[in-house]
């Protein structure tokens, strides 16, 4: 009993340093969020302040609390623009063109990919295909131009066929197409990473078994690849729902042009047209405002998805 009685207070001593230690070290790493949370106050949260523009009447000059109150007519305004339907028609389809076929490719180029057995052309290939997504579209931008221009490669290759040239940059039957195609081929790597690792998830022995019963690839491909990426797949597609009215600013301004406005404009475009452009300042928030909106109710629906379907929960 005496010895036992001896050895108490060296346990609850060492304990008690392993909570300080464990306080510290999460102070530590709150301490290092500190900068980021910083940034984030300053750019994210404090310009929030201004969506009051949306509900003024903003003169630069008086500023935003000098600027007079014009309640809901900048949404009234927008809503009884000719263009505004077509704005958003332009939006939706780029954006769900997108969502699918950045799903459908990743997903069949993981699939080829996983039957590749040589280790070295399997890594090389994955990096290849995974390099155009850390490429500005700035730079992509010229590149694709130049490729898709009138006298590009392109159309040198058409004409070589003996096929008429097309002016892709400035047809509207084609720009809607080409957008949704060249954003698929700078982020199907990235996505095609995610659905490889989901690969690995899978239990070999499930393949083995059915190789036994005499399942060739294409079935077991069919009956245990494709439902073992289901979870994984099935996340991606309802988080992916947030993204709806985000067609892409950046690759949709660096390659449209007024000739493509009627089916190439989308919400971004239109807004850093009307607000920097034209500076109807008050009108453009007001239409940012209205699409944040939207798209933050429709991230809430597919997290409550993701997290019924996928069993995926944030917290």
């Amino acid at each position: 009993m005496a010895q036992a009685e001896t050895t108490i207070p060296p346990v609850r001593e060492k304990r008690s340093v392993q909570k300080k230690r464990k306080r510290f070290d999460e102070m530590t790493y709150h301490f290092m969020l500190l900068p980021g949370m910083v940034m984030l106050f300053i750019f994210s949260i404090v310009p929030m302040f201004g969506v009051i523009m949306a509900f003024q009447k903003f003169i630069p000059a008086k500023g935003i609390f000098g600027s007079k109150w014009a309640g809901l007519s900048n949404f009234t305004y927008m809503f009884q623009l000719p263009d505004a339907k077509q704005i958003f028609i332009n939006t939706l389809v780029i954006a769900v063109g997108k969502i699918v076929l950045g799903l459908i490719v990743p997903i069949v180029f993981a699939l080829l990919l996983n039957e590749v057995r040589l280790k070295v052309f399997k890594s090389s290939i994955q990096t290849i295909v995974y390099l155009p997504h850390f490429m500005s579209w700035v730079v992509l931008g010229t590149m694709l131009t130049m490729i898709f221009s009138f006298d590009g490669m392109i159309n040198n290759f058409l004409e070589l066929l003996g096929l008429e040239r097309i002016m892709f940059l400035a047809s509207n039957d084609w720009f809607r197409p080409l957008l949704i195609v060249t954003d698929t081929w700078k982020e199907f790597g990235y996505g095609t990473i995610v659905y490889l690792a989901a690969l690995t998830a899978i239990n070999p022995a499930l393949y083995e078994s059915a190789a036994m019963d005499g399942a060739n690839r294409w079935k077991q491909t069919l009956h245990i690849t494709l439902p073992g990426m289901f979870p994984t797949i099935i996340l991606l597609g309802t988080l992916s729902l947030g993204n709806v009215l985000n067609a892409g600013f950046d690759q949709v301004f660096n390659l449209y042009n007024p000739l493509v406005y009627e089916t190439g404009d989308i919400i971004d475009t239109f807004v850093y047209r009307m607000g920097l452009i034209n500076m109807q300042y008050s009108f453009a928030t007001a239409i940012g405002l209205m699409k944040s909106v939207i798209s933050f109710v429709l991230i809430v629906i597919s997290y409550k998805l993701a997290s019924k379907y996928a069993g995926y929960r944030i917290f």
